[in-house]
């Protein structure tokens, strides 16, 4: 079966206006929802353009003024397009309607901003630049640095200006990501200023806060609008999807789902071994868990399909795989380099800590294939692609600058300069085809296109600043982390299993939060509330980072919301829930493997921590956890044939005793994962005797393969 072509629709059932391209913006957290053309379209472009060149610039030649004058400059450049890019009435769809496209409110203009975007677009502008401007503004003002002296002692106007900037962000967010962000924002403001009110008794308790105040802490502070969350939008995303853009324009996002075809095409999983593996390589590129599950479900859906696989199962299958792209070096998503920023450690180091839990998110996301294929009699199918390594010989070069980004860190690098050297490497390779050479009007849409994808992240990540900014003038942090802990002494006074207990009460706490809003403010969010518990309980600090990180991305296939599910449903034309559903059986590992991180000290090694021991240990022994746990949740046992309940709960609960890595608890793990084999093939030498045929689910095609 021939890959279909790359603006094929996705289903020919379905209407051909439903493109990839426009269904991955659909369902994608920090894409524009209007496309603009004419004057303003051009406007827009060259505000785009700016800020990308202005980011790029500092790079290499940092403004004289510090970090945070370069802030307050990069917000006002694209918190205005902001308003003009997203409609005021154009809520998420998959926040709303359960991933169908909301009908436009009568009246609304959808193809260019209205009166009021102007207008706030215009308050935006003015409310970020204040605190630089050189002239005095009624007894305020008077520039920079004038500005900074008065932290503490702010003016009324500056006060006015502050909370204009803080009513604009909140909307900038309902614009982008729906009301829960706003919502929680306001949350926090209302413990600001109402928290002193509170029973000095209560544990989450304080003095108190006036407006000004808290005011103050948002518009000039270091942990404020202006804090960590904005320093890596402004400083590493918006570069890293600079780099993303010219990747997917030179072509090859396409060539890394036509190599995983091509690797797989002679293998009788060759279609679901090829959505994997295409997650997985378009993870570089994409970095979003929706807009790859999208990109990727285009070209492989139709071979799912002919394979046999119903839509919520090949559904569930290119979530989960989508999902992996925020999780896969060398492109983690948003919050990776805020967790860089947070400990002081170098980005490579982040990279290394992903790596070992991503082959194991991919290997149970692999196993969970093979056994569907050999459980429910999946039909081989004959790609019709070429020789990989031909393919490899004549657009190999696309992974050249996905090597120099590693190679450069290692050399000490900063991730910065180290991007900015791929993005020039990737822009020069594409001129081998013809096709996808990255001419002047290519490069000024690659630029435009990076900068338009930082939109929402940036709103989303200066709104947290109201959320850090607030947690530190009151000390919510530490309060939130003694009730965690004090919860679950109630259940036992053992240190191991209060931090056991804590850690399942922020698993939980982490993925409901998720559900609520984008993976950037989970994770901080989840940091600033979460992370201080973990740190009390001799958490490490990576461990403690990379599990509220790995929660705080999960939330994208996490039922009722999965964002990646809903997509995946809207390609495939799958039933919502059971998509949903399907998906999480697939990226169950995802869910437990965090869990390792913390319980035990030899967890770190599967962040690559405490030597080659300890490293392969864990490697080994959460290699099997997986395994077991695919099997236990898929019902089949690949070289024995099916597995019973009893044989699926005992396989359940060895999976999750191997997590537990100690001496004990491995053993007894690998004893109940030797009984589930056992009483896998006593089940299969039983039907042998009696000739029972090989069950294949209700609905399903029941060829056997081949």
């Amino acid at each position: 079966m021939p890959l279909p072509a790359e603006d094929a629709p996705l289903d020919p059932a379905r209407p051909a206006a439903a493109d990839p391209r426009e269904l991955a913006a659909q369902f994608e957290d920090e894409k524009p929802g209007r496309t603009l053309t004419g004057p303003i379209g051009l406007l827009l472009t060259g505000a785009t353009v700016a800020v990308a060149l202005l980011a790029l610039a500092q790079v290499f030649a940092p403004l004289s003024q510090g970090s945070k004058y370069y802030l307050i400059i990069f917000l006002a450049g694209v918190l205005p397009m902001v308003f003009l890019a997203y409609p005021a009435d154009l809520p998420l769809p998959w926040r709303r309607t359960g991933g169908q496209q909301p009908d436009a409110t009568p009246g609304a203009d959808r193809t260019r901003p209205t009166a009021p975007d102007w207008v706030l677009a215009g308050a935006a502008l003015l409310s970020c630049l204040y605190p630089v401007l050189p002239v005095t503004i009624g007894g305020a003002g008077g520039g920079y640095d004038a500005f900074l002296d008065r932290q503490g002692l702010l003016t009324p106007l500056d006060v006015a200006m502050g909370t204009v900037l803080l009513l604009l962000l909140l909307e900038a967010c309902r614009r982008t990501t729906g009301w829960i962000l706003p919502a929680v924002c306001l949350l926090f403001l209302g413990y600001g200023y109402y928290g002193g009110l509170l029973p000095q008794s209560l544990p989450v308790a304080h003095a108190g806060l006036d407006f000004g105040q808290l005011v103050d802490a948002f518009y000039n502070s270091d942990s404020g609008f202006y804090g960590t969350p904005l320093d890596v939008a402004a400083s590493y995303i918006v570069l890293f999807t600079i780099y993303g853009a010219v990747l997917d324009l030179s072509g090859a996002g396409r060539f890394f789902v036509e190599l995983s075809a091509a690797a797989f095409r002679r293998s009788r999983t060759a279609a679901g071994r090829t959505a994997v593996a295409s997650g997985f390589l378009l993870g570089t590129v994409s970095g979003s868990g929706a807009a790859t599950t999208v990109s990727i479900g285009a070209v492989t859906w139709p071979v799912l399909r002919k394979a046999g696989y119903p839509a919520e199962r090949a559904g569930g299958m290119l979530a989960a795989a989508g999902v992996g792209a925020i999780l896969s070096p060398p492109t983690l998503g948003a919050a990776a380099f805020i967790i860089a920023e947070y400990l002081g450690v170098s980005y490579l180091q982040v990279l290394g800590w992903a790596t070992v839990p991503t082959v194991l998110y991919y290997l149970g996301i692999l196993l969970a294939v093979e056994i569907d294929a050999r459980r429910s009699g999946v039909r081989p199918v004959v790609i019709d692609t070429t020789s990989p390594w031909r393919l490899l010989g004549r657009f190999g070069y696309h992974f050249l600058s996905l090597l120099v980004i590693t190679g450069l860190l290692a050399l000490g690098l900063s991730a910065t300069k180290a991007v900015v050297g791929a993005t020039v490497l990737a822009a020069a390779l594409s001129f081998l085809d013809r096709r996808r050479r990255l001419t002047p009007a290519r490069l000024v849409q690659a630029l435009s296109s990076g900068v338009r994808g930082v939109l929402a992240v940036s709103a989303v990540c200066a709104a947290a600043g109201i959320i850090t900014a607030t947690t530190t003038k009151t000390g919510l942090g530490p309060q939130a982390a003694a009730l965690l802990i004090s919860g679950a002494q109630a259940v036992s006074s053992d240190p191991a299993v209060v931090l056991a207990l804590t850690a399942l009460l922020a698993a939980v706490a982490l993925t409901l939060l998720g559900l609520a809003v984008p993976v950037t403010a989970s994770f901080v969010i989840g940091w600033v509330i979460i992370g201080p518990a973990l740190l009390d309980l001799g958490v490490a600090a990576p461990a403690a980072a990379m599990f509220v990180f790995y929660f705080a991305v999960l939330s994208e296939v996490s039922p009722p919301t999965a964002l990646a599910a809903v997509a995946a449903a809207a390609v495939t034309g799958g039933r919502l829930v059971p998509t949903m559903w399907q998906t999480l059986r697939y990226a169950l590992p995802a869910y437990l493997i965090p869990l390792a991180f913390v319980i035990t000290p030899t967890g770190l090694g599967l962040l690559g921590i405490g030597g080659p021991e300890r490293i392969a240990v864990a490697g080994v022994v959460c290699a099997l956890s997986v395994a077991v746990l695919a099997v236990a949740a898929g019902g089949w046992l690949p070289g024995v044939g099916p597995a019973g309940t009893p044989e699926r709960l005992v396989g359940a609960l060895a999976g999750l005793t191997l997590l537990w890595l100690e001496p004990v608890p491995v053993t007894v793990g690998a004893v109940l994962a030797a009984l589930m084999v056992t009483g896998a093939l006593v089940r299969r030498g039983a039907a042998g005797r009696t000739g029972a045929p090989r069950p294949v689910p209700s609905g399903h095609p029941g060829e056997d393969i081949q």
